[in-house]
């Protein structure tokens, strides 16, 4: 791909991504807002995203509101803070006058600090839950038995042992109630033994498969496969929801993308993922890109599961995102003090240096698999 193709790449991908990422943004700001202003903290500025102004007004309670130009991610600054991740500047605060302290953040009791953090990712969960019930509601869960229809010849499936009319019971252990939950079991698992328990003729039957690497058709990715095939569209169930049914189903979604989230960074972690797997902005924008072919309604879906991603990810114990700010919040609840002005400088520098590390090495790995498209 020549420099010009990405470019042209990336203003046919924006759109998709923008409609995408908006909501989640908004909503995650909107929980913080929300609840400092319950909490009487006064509100300077409620911005999505970051940079220049392109569209601004005032409430009347003189936050300023507005659309900035660079759209990734976005920031609601209180009353004394120095900057948009709400690092307090002793000095600065000290300046402020009585009345301006009784409604700035950082002269807020330690756990009203700690709920307005925390309602940023908690108002992500909620907008996925909502996401996903509405659709529940809307059109039902399609659910597809965990039957094999086929085994396609020469496949990690056949070499098995594994047979078309088998009943996939467990892999890894891990207990298979739907078809579709097979390729997520196994989809980090190329060139390794996993184990595969099969009802066959009412007996389980325990095999051992090697998945291999196959393109993935819906993104193009490649990741682990056996080679096997689920039900025909004839055989596939719809199960319907009523509105607290969806919710719940909803709920057990989200917390099944949460653990499956902590899996991925687990393996990660340990060496046994790649980082060429990890996307960035450029990457999202391309799976948005392609949701929104499928349809507009898949790109709210797709929403839903980055809305959880956001709200997990801002959790994480790092100087800079709202788990940061917890942390910092846990050590003054049991000190019965902040940590010191120094101790938080460092900190959150070296917070910013990590995720700022993050984005680029994310953001080369989506402009290399661009180049090689």
């Amino acid at each position: 791909m020549l420099v010009s193709d990405l470019i042209t790449w990336i203003i046919n991908n924006m759109l998709p991504f923008l409609l995408m990422i908006t909501p989640v943004v908004f909503f995650h700001e909107l929980g913080h807002f929300l609840v400092a202003r319950a909490c009487g903290v006064s509100i300077e500025t409620f911005s999505i995203g970051f940079g220049p102004a392109l569209i601004s007004w005032n409430d009347r309670k003189g936050t300023l509101w507005k659309i900035s130009l660079v759209p990734l991610g976005g920031y609601v600054k209180f009353l004394g803070d120095t900057n948009v991740v709400s690092f307090p500047e002793a000095d600065q605060s000290q300046q402020l006058s009585a009345q301006e302290k009784a409604s700035a953040f950082a002269f807020k009791p330690v756990y009203q600090r700690a709920l307005i953090v925390v309602a940023g990712p908690v108002a992500n969960f909620v907008l996925a839950i909502a996401i996903l019930a509405g659709f529940l509601m809307a059109s039902g869960s399609v659910v597809i038995a965990p039957v094999v229809h086929k085994v396609v010849p020469g496949s990690p499936a056949a070499a098995a042992g594994i047979h078309a009319g088998d009943t996939v019971v467990s892999v890894n252990g891990k207990t298979i109630d739907t078809f579709d939950q097979i390729p997520i079991a196994i989809w980090d698992q190329a060139g390794r033994v996993v184990s595969v328990v099969v009802q066959r003729q009412g007996k389980d039957i325990s095999l051992h498969a090697v998945p291999r690497l196959s393109a993935n058709k819906e993104f193009g990715q490649r990741v682990a496969q056996l080679g096997i095939e689920g039900p025909t569209s004839k055989d596939w169930k719809t199960v319907r929801y009523g509105p607290i049914s969806a919710v719940a189903e909803a709920s057990r979604q989200t917390w099944s993308v949460v653990q499956q989230t902590f899996e991925f960074l687990l393996k990660r972690y340990s060496l046994q993922l790649n980082g060429d797997q990890l996307r960035g902005p450029l990457g999202i924008a391309e799976i948005s890109a392609q949701v929104a072919q499928v349809s507009w309604l898949s790109l709210f879906r797709l929403a839903a599961f980055v809305s959880i991603s956001v709200g997990l990810i801002n959790l994480f114990p790092i100087p800079v995102l709202d788990g940061g700010h917890l942390l910092y919040y846990g050590c003054e609840a049991v000190l019965g003090r902040p940590l010191g002005a120094r101790a938080q400088d460092v900190g959150f520098r070296l917070g910013l240096a990590f995720i700022l590390g993050l984005f680029l090495f994310a953001t080369w790995n989506d402009i290399a698999r661009l180049l090689t498209q």
